[in-house]
């Protein structure tokens, strides 16, 4: 079987050109080709099918052989192997995928592909949709703040202190400090610091996850959810290099509020226009880079306030840049595609 390794900052995939060259068994090639020992290596298998709906097909599949329905990094590969190979000389292409219609920008320097535009469409910020469990964050929610009230009545200085200030005073404080993560709340807060969004302003707390407390690993941390075809939980912790990322990322991606598992990013905001992040991908692992994680993350960070529109977001392979057109409600991801080398795989 003929195949080409290519990767999109470090996210690397083996392609399988299917108009010349038969799969019957994707999921087995896919965990056959993905080991890094006695496979090609990469964190999956992309196959480049005919269309009846687009220029050409993407059909992807994680390192364990479950299907994907998306992938930003390997969505750029794509565009670069059908130019690169001579299968089309157009520079702006309509890629079918499980997740829908991509519609692909390429530059070309000096004949090959170096970069590619993709309009990732708009995202999916309905709890239902993603898919999130509601009711298994609720849960915990309710867990967390019983929790903080707990702490609070430990800190106060004595129980008469506490009955004093308590009765009135902390009931509104739970109501307004605690329910600050209650739906209205959160939909004011989020609503009042990025009212332009129009996409935001339909996502209301009793719909959306927005900033909302979940334990993983034995710790909390506050999560916003947001799908790219593909479901993602955007979690921002201080320490991104640090992050025990092969203990946690695995609790996030089986948690209970996720039924099709998820897809976690890792972020820490660097200022208004930049974010650091690290991704653990379900099926795959940790990679070097996602690209609809990049935008998922993006997305969040608009979402809550903390960045503009438009935001690079630096990964383990490199950097991203991702904008979120508010006019179109669609996010756009720029970055490379390259070919590492190419083979033939003995089956």
């Amino acid at each position: 079987m003929r195949f080409t390794k290519m990767h999109g900052l470090g996210n690397d995939y083996v392609y399988v050109n299917c108009f010349t060259e038969p799969v019957t068994d994707p999921p087995a090639l896919a965990r056959l080709v993905s080991d890094r020992h006695f496979g090609i290596g990469s964190d999956g298998l992309i196959l480049i099918k005919p269309s009846g709906a687009a220029d050409f097909q993407m059909d992807m599949y994680n390192a364990d052989g479950s299907q994907g329905a998306m992938c930003g990094n390997g969505i750029r590969c794509v565009g670069k192997y059908v130019y690169d190979h001579g299968m089309t000389d157009r520079t702006q292409l309509r890629i079918e995928t499980k997740s829908g219609i991509k519609t692909l920008a390429l530059t070309v320097t000096d004949g090959a592909v170096s970069e590619v535009c993709v309009d990732m469409g708009a995202p999916i910020l309905e709890a239902e949709r993603i898919p999130v469990n509601r009711s298994a964050l609720e849960g915990q929610e309710r867990e967390h703040c019983t929790g903080k009230m707990l702490m609070r009545e430990e800190a106060g200085s004595s129980r008469e202190q506490s009955a004093q200030t308590g009765a009135g005073h902390s009931k509104e404080l739970s109501a307004q400090t605690e329910a600050g993560h209650s739906r209205e709340q959160s939909a004011q807060a989020r609503n009042g610091s990025s009212a332009e969004l129009s996409a935001q302003a339909a996502c209301s707390a009793d719909v959306c996850v927005v900033d909302r407390p979940i334990r993983a690993a034995g710790s909390w941390y506050r999560a916003t959810c947001v799908s790219m075809g593909n479901p993602h939980c955007v979690v921002p912790v201080e320490d991104v290099d640090g992050l025990a990322i092969e203990t946690i990322g695995p609790a996030f991606e089986h948690h209970a509020a996720f039924p099709d598992r998820v897809n976690t990013e890792f972020i820490r905001v660097l200022d208004r226009s930049t974010i650091q992040m690290r991704v653990w991908e379900r099926g795959s692992g940790e990679t070097f880079a996602c690209g609809t994680g990049a935008c998922a993350a993006a997305v969040a960070c608009i979402l809550n306030g903390w960045t503009d529109r438009e935001v690079t977001v630096r990964l383990r392979g490199g950097d991203l840049r991702i904008c979120w057109d508010e006019e179109q409600n669609t996010v756009f991801m720029t970055g490379p595609a390259v070919t590492v080398f190419e083979g033939e795989f003995l089956l």
